[in-house]
């Protein structure tokens, strides 16, 4: 075996989004592109000779192709060992943990998160830090660079390696060490949370669904859940990762995980319902017929970490992106902890919580976390429930209506407009900045403006300073509508638009979401001219 120097050309569109490079399969399986973005990161991250290295992926359509090319160029460019999952499958929260757990330098996750799979769906690589958490923007920026004025490529000639047994081998000199993608997550797990008290409540003849959506958390699921909690089997579905997810949609909304919102609002219905998306790194929350918004969901862990061992201590502090309701402000205010609105991204978290600041963060796209990792954690969402559920024997639906009674209520929704025209799409945002001076101070039916920006955000731990991260019009009454173009599409645009609305009157709580917010939808409609710029009269999915 030898060491091989492939000439290359640079291609235009390798720079990373929110979460890494993310393109349609066909356009990764081009001649070159995949190994010139490795080179790229190889060459920007500059490892010492001899590191170790993390790989794996959610099991998507090219993830097993991907690695063994992976592999070949992490050992031609002096890497010592990698440590790469079993059948190439390994969450996002689980190679956060196995980094930060072994100490590697870092790891490369293959997956394009809750975007769908197949020969010709999407597929995604991202870098992330010896913290476990995704790059910083000065990485992600480096890499783009090197990507835009590569010209060659080092690459192992050399057969593939065997991912389906654990064990070692090795690739010139490099040492590849093929394991068990769940047993280090699930200690974890096992560290932080009441494992007999919920093993109680399940025995208790509590019932419980969770839908792994055939993506990556389907084996983390059966362990946690059925094996070590004596869940009943079944009670993880479509648990089986495909590299198609099933011909689904891997994204735990209202829209794509149907199968689980009909079981959820059923004559049958389980007292718990959850799911997760491709790489295991979002989750969805559901009681008996009762459906439970990601900030809320943020808002209430906060309000009862204390219920749980490893939080029991009380948190240093929260953080939400900015788009993510204000519901979890409303709760850090009363237990006098720090609260910080950061873009989106959880690279921007990962400072907080290597600083110490915080210790649980989420955002509104269905993702939370805390400190035990540097990446949002869909299954530790889930048993974070579970454990307040067995300490509380109370329903979902009770707890939420008692934090709402207490907190207030924050009506939330977010209506995504998907595969837009880029042109159109940039052209509503335009729009909406030239009006800015036009909008401070007018009335819009109940609500007032009371400013409007482009949010900006300087990092407390690095000062470093993150621009153009959406458009915000707020309102004197805690109100707000937020614009924001989207990171994680690979066909077209992606338009977002958040939509807010507080209410501390309890007898207005149990109205619907979209109800309550109808007059701000109509607001948000008609200031951005959404609908005759795109040409678009209704979202492609509302949550």
């Amino acid at each position: 075996m030898s060491i091989r120097t492939v000439s290359t050309q640079p291609f235009p569109d390798q720079k990373p989004g929110t979460s890494g490079l993310r393109k349609k399969v066909p356009t990764f399986r081009q001649p070159h592109y995949l190994e010139n973005f490795v080179q790229s990161i190889f060459d920007s991250i500059a490892a010492p000779q001899g590191s170790t290295l993390v790989l794996g992926g959610d099991g998507r359509y090219y993830n097993r192709l991907a690695i063994q090319i992976i592999l070949k160029m992490a050992a031609a460019n002096g890497f010592g060992q990698v440590l790469v999952g079993r059948g190439g499958i390994l969450s996002t929260p689980a190679a956060s943990c196995v980094i930060r757990k072994y100490k590697t330098f870092g790891g490369i996750i293959l997956s394009a998160s809750h975007n769908p799979g197949g020969p010709d769906g999407d597929f995604g690589i991202k870098f992330n830090s010896s913290n476990g958490g995704p790059a910083t923007e000065t990485v992600t920026e480096a890499i783009y660079v090197k990507s835009k004025a590569i010209s060659s490529y080092r690459i192992l000639d050399t057969e593939d390696v065997m991912l389906d047994k654990l064990g070692e081998t090795t690739l010139g000199g490099m040492k590849v060490k093929v394991f068990d993608p769940v047993s280090d997550y699930a200690e974890l797990m096992e560290s932080l949370f009441d494992f007999p008290a919920i093993r109680t409540l399940l025995k208790s003849g509590f019932k419980i669904k969770f839908d792994a959506m055939h993506a990556v958390n389907g084996p983390y699921a059966k362990e946690l859940l059925e094996k070590r909690l004596g869940a009943p089997v079944g009670s993880v579905m479509n648990g089986v990762p495909l590299e198609d997810f099933g011909g689904g949609h891997p994204d735990p909304n209202l829209t794509y995980a149907h199968d689980l919102v009909e079981i959820m609002y059923g004559a049958e219905a389980p007292d718990f319902g959850a799911a997760s998306d491709g790489d295991g790194d979002r989750n969805m929350i559901l009681g008996k017929r009762f459906f439970v918004t990601p900030s809320d969901s943020l808002a209430l862990l906060a309000a009862n970490a204390t219920l749980i061992p490893a939080y029991k201590q009380g948190l240093a502090g929260v953080a939400r992106s900015m788009p993510t309701s204000a519901a979890v402000d409303r709760v850090a205010k009363a237990l006098n902890i720090p609260c910080y609105e950061t873009p989106t991204g959880w690279k921007f978290f990962g400072n907080l919580m290597d600083a110490g600041k915080v210790t649980l963060c989420g955002e509104e796209s269905f993702g939370t976390g805390s400190n035990h990792v540097r990446e949002k954690d869909g299954l530790w969402a889930v048993l974070f429930w579970l454990n307040i559920l067995a300490v509380r024997k109370q329903s979902v639906e009770s707890i939420v209506r008692e934090h709402w009674a207490r907190f207030g209520r924050n009506f939330y929704s977010r209506y995504d407009y998907e595969g837009l025209p880029t042109e159109a799409a940039n052209g509503v945002i335009q729009h909406l900045r030239d009006n800015f001076p036009t909008l401070t101070n007018k009335q819009f039916g109940n609500h007032t403006v009371q400013t409007c920006d482009d949010f900006s955000y300087t990092d407390p731990v690095d000062g470093s300073i993150s621009k153009g991260q959406g458009l915000r019009i707020l309102f004197s009454d805690d109100s707000r509508i937020i614009f924001r173009l989207s990171g994680t599409g690979t066909e077209g645009a992606t338009l977002r638009v958040y939509l807010e609305a507080y209410e501390a009157d309890v007898s207005r709580h149990h109205l619907d979401a979209q109800e309550a917010l109808k007059e701000l939808i109509r607001v948000a409609l008609d200031i951005s001219e959404l609908q005759s710029r795109t040409g678009r009269d209704q979202p492609t999915v509302i949550t």
